[in-house]
């Protein structure tokens, strides 16, 4: 896959949904503070792209932005980081956790093992099977 990475970041849609980044166009995503988390917002770069995760209701993967800026201290808290995302598309229909988790394929990734983990990196396997289960989205 090159120097591209994928991410996966959560939201809770009562909060902020795909359907606000949709309107907004682009977004600062903040408001992470646990360490783990941290290191995948201080991981990213201009020109990764990263899963955009519903993580209340029907939890799925939803839609998919491009990291515009690489990471940076957040204005507000410096111990904390920051990344401006671009809304890139929908991922219709969305992919639901328990899909994912049926797949057999993720049992080792923070998103089955560490459910409380809201930002991480995604690891290539799960690319190519979002490419494959969703190969018209903006994946």
């Amino acid at each position: 896959m090159g120097s591209q990475r994928y991410f996966l970041a959560k939201t809770d849609p009562e909060t902020y949904d795909i359907s606000h980044l949709q309107r907004d166009g682009q977004t600062v995503w903040d408001g992470v503070r646990n360490p783990q988390a941290l290191r995948a917002i201080r991981e990213m770069r201009a020109g990764d792209r990263v899963f955009i995760y519903h993580s209340m209701g029907a939890a799925a993967v939803v839609g998919m932005a491009d990291v515009i800026s690489d990471s940076c201290p957040d204005p507000k808290d410096p111990k904390l980081a920051v990344v401006e995302l671009r809304f890139r598309g929908l991922i219709e229909p969305p992919v639901t956790l328990k899909e994912i988790k049926e797949s057999g394929e993720f049992a080792d990734w923070a998103l089955v093992k560490q459910s409380r983990l809201s930002t991480m990196t995604a690891p290539e396997e799960f690319v190519r099977w979002m490419k494959d289960k969703r190969p018209r989205s903006a994946i």
